[in-house]
């Protein structure tokens, strides 16, 4: 990349919803090369954040049908004349960093649809069922003048609750009753779902979906009432993307819930708080690399590790050894 035309004439392309100037920008907001950063910066300045999409987090279960659910979800919505981004993220491998990265391959319609635009991006071990950049991805997809962002998260879990940080909606998919599906999801997922769809509501299922919908409704009850939700919300609906029934009912509601937050101005307070908590997690993670790059804190870290590693000292007393002198430096006490 490098010059500062070649980052003009690339915002101008994510600006003008240039698919292919977009693909390209999300690869360089991915990258972790220091010079590409500095790049990444620069080309989000140069988009703006003069757009706003409506961003809809989508978790759920694993083989609840999310792909299915997004796709027949996004071509009812490009039937309707919006366009639509998809941030698939997949895990990436613990072993040797590798996604698999086929959403694409999932979604064959949707990925064909000229109103819809695909992107899977590897989770690289980050927590929160997100990819570290999948904010700014999110940014670049408003700025190319897409109407709807759905941000797929890894897959349901305790720490998938970051999605909602970037997310003006937060769905959440699950599938007709395993037993322990009330206790499988926790309290903290549920806690921050604007809605609950029980998927695969059709044939065999649908009675049992339709008894799964029932549970979560009374569960929504028992929480507390949410400061930013009119009456009625959150709510559990079914929904089956296989026969795309209840997909237009759930659309009502995601508007309906967006106009009410707008108009009572917590729309923007959400947003203002995302922006702050995400600014927060940027200092965290630049102060952390600039501990790592620091040639004096590296070279105590591999002493203290093979401290730990021999059981000399355990993880905690290493830990102290090795922030002592930069809490010293600070003048903090131990």
């Amino acid at each position: 990349m490098g010059t500062t035309a070649d980052i003009a004439a690339l915002a101008e392309g994510v600006k003008n919803a240039d698919r292919r100037a977009l693909a390209r920008s999300i690869t360089l907001v991915e990258s972790g090369r220091a010079d590409h950063r500095a790049d990444a910066l620069a080309l989000l300045d140069a988009v703006g954040t003069n757009k706003q999409a409506l961003r809809i987090g989508l978790s759920g279960t694993p083989g609840v049908g999310k792909s299915t659910f997004i796709e027949s979800f996004g071509l009812m919505l490009t039937g309707m004349g919006k366009r639509v981004a998809v941030l698939a993220v997949d895990p990436s491998s613990a072993r040797s960093g590798g996604s698999i990265l086929g959403d694409k391959t999932r979604m064959d319609f949707l990925a064909r649809d000229p109103n819809a635009f695909i992107r899977p991006s590897p989770s690289q071990t980050q927590l929160g069922g997100v990819a570290r950049r999948s904010r700014e991805a999110v940014a670049l997809c408003e700025a190319a003048g897409f109407d709807v962002i759905l941000i797929e998260t890894v897959g349901v879990g305790q720490s998938e609750t970051v999605v909602a940080q970037m997310a003006d909606l937060f769905v959440l998919l699950l599938a007709p009753a395993g037993g322990d599906e009330l206790q499988g999801v926790k309290r903290g997922i549920m806690e921050m779902a604007d809605l609950i769809l029980v998927n695969k509501a059709d044939g065999d299922l649908k009675p049992q979906a339709t008894r799964t919908c029932a549970d979560y409704a009374g569960a929504l009850r028992l929480l507390r009432k949410r400061a930013q939700d009119p009456d009625g919300f959150p709510k559990a609906l079914t929904v089956s993307a296989l026969e795309a029934d209840g997909l237009q009912t759930a659309w009502d509601d995601m508007v309906t819930l967006a106009d009410w937050r707008r108009a009572a101005g917590v729309w923007d307070a959400n947003r203002e708080a995302q922006a702050s908590y995400w600014f927060e997690q940027d200092v965290r993670n630049g102060l952390l690399e600039l501990l790592l790059d620091d040639p004096q804190t590296a070279q105590r870290m591999k002493a203290a590790q093979a401290d730990v590693k021999t059981g000399r000292k355990t993880p905690a007393a290493a830990a102290a050894d090795v922030l002592g002198p930069l809490q010293k430096r600070l003048g903090k006490p131990n």
